[in-house]
């Protein structure tokens, strides 16, 4: 090697080692953008390089001037900026940083990303990365709540993106709900979270879940089924799956992505279910979250059953299997954590705290169904376990499950 190279090599290793870790920052359009400002003076504050990309509409409330001044670095807009394109600028941008964050992460960014779409530069930067992102959403509560994001979320997180928020509060509409970005500070703890090495807690561990509801035929067309959404037990499978352990989820009819690193093992009836829980074993956790029909029809009829004179139809129902105490009192494959769930209208401490005695679980919790909480992406819960309840939270359904993996954690132990 020749000196030169030798004095080049060197030179390059100490850029890198000196090199603090870079955070690439995508500025969505909304009213949050000037929260952005905020987050950048945060980021470089703690000694980070930050790169940011202000969207056609988020410079309707960030001036790239503005933007520039805080980051000390250029500020990117356009995806045919010839001098960076020569380069293939946007595929650079997206890798030379140790995380993406996005915020605000409006409807249509995160819609957009979760379809595959790259139409400008923001999106291209999203698609073309190979490192992970982090979206702080931001938008009207109706449209956070709406059918349509509340897919896109599903999915973006099943692809691995991390969130945080959006909040509860007042909005510039003048509407109150979830929906708010995150403080700045917030978002930036979120950076500091996600570029710390990470932890594996369950790493070589088994973990076998059930999520969705279950559907019982009664003829080639109707059925008995409820109004279970998958949210919460997928949401588990992919917080299992990021925490190291190998995930075996057994699924009732949902309209879910898979979650990345998971099994997914499809069924309908609580028949079936049972089945490939049972043929998964052995396992070290077991968490039953699907909403398991308690009852089936006695007789399928072969045909459609019609209306009749009357109206009327009489079905004999019998009971269905018990998953969760059929694992919870297993004689011989017991997993060492049987988690169980209760969705309850009434009583709830009292009736989970019964389920817990009669299941053989070693811990259940239990949520309040009584009002309008299907296919929303929070819930109300309490955990009861041998050391009695613990006081009700409301919470979204991936800060359920974040709470219960470090719950599996710390009893595995």
């Amino acid at each position: 090697m020749s000196c030169q190279t030798l004095a080049k090599a060197i030179k390059d290793l100490v850029m890198t080692v000196a090199s603090p870790p870079r955070i690439l920052l995508i500025v969505g359009g909304g009213i949050a953008a000037y929260k952005s400002l905020e987050l950048i003076r945060l980021i470089k504050k703690a000694g980070l390089a930050v790169s940011v990309v202000l969207t056609k509409a988020a410079q309707q409330f960030v001036t790239p001037l503005s933007a520039a001044a805080l980051s000390g670095d250029k500020v990117y807009t356009d995806l045919f900026d010839l001098t960076d394109e020569t380069e293939m600028g946007h595929i650079s941008l997206s890798r030379q940083a140790e995380l993406v964050v996005v915020a605000p992460a409006t409807a249509n960014l995160m819609a957009s990303v979760a379809n595959g779409q790259a139409d400008d530069l923001a999106t291209t930067l999203l698609l073309a990365t190979d490192k992970r992102v982090l979206m702080a959403p931001a938008m009207n509560v109706r449209m956070w709540h709406h059918p349509a994001t509340q897919r896109n979320l599903a999915t973006l997180r099943a692809d691995g993106v991390l969130f945080t928020g959006p909040d509860e509060g007042d909005m510039a509409c003048g509407e109150h709900g979830l929906g708010r970005m995150s403080e700045p500070e917030a978002i930036f703890g979120a950076i500091q979270a996600a570029l710390k090495p990470k932890a594996r807690p369950l790493n070589g561990r088994h973990v076998l879940i059930t999520a969705g509801p279950t559907f019982e035929p009664l003829d080639p067309v109707r059925g008995i089924t409820n109004r279970s959404s998958g949210k919460q037990g997928y949401a588990i499978a992919a917080a299992a799956a990021d925490a190291g352990a190998r995930v075996t989820l057994v699924s009732g009819p949902v309209s879910l992505p898979t979650p990345a690193g998971v099994t997914r093992i499809d069924v309908e009836t609580a028949a079936e279910m049972h089945d490939a829980v049972h043929a998964a074993l052995p396992a070290d956790v077991f968490v039953g979250v699907a909403a398991v029909g308690d009852w089936r029809a006695k007789e399928i009829a072969r045909d459609k059953q019609k209306k009749g004179v009357d109206g009327e139809l009489t079905v004999t129902l019998v009971k269905n299997p018990d998953i969760l105490a059929s694992i919870g009192h297993h004689p011989t494959q017991r997993p060492p954590l049987v988690i169980g769930f209760a969705a309850e209208t009434r009583n709830v401490e009292v009736y989970g705290q019964t389920k817990l005695r009669t299941k053989g679980a070693d811990a259940i919790l239990a949520n309040d169904v009584s009002k309008d909480v299907f296919d929303r992406d929070t819930t109300n819960m309490i955990l009861i376990d041998a050391s009695g309840p613990t006081a009700g939270k409301h919470l979204t359904k991936a800060e359920v499950a974040a709470d219960l993996i470090q719950y599996l954690t710390t009893r595995l132990k």
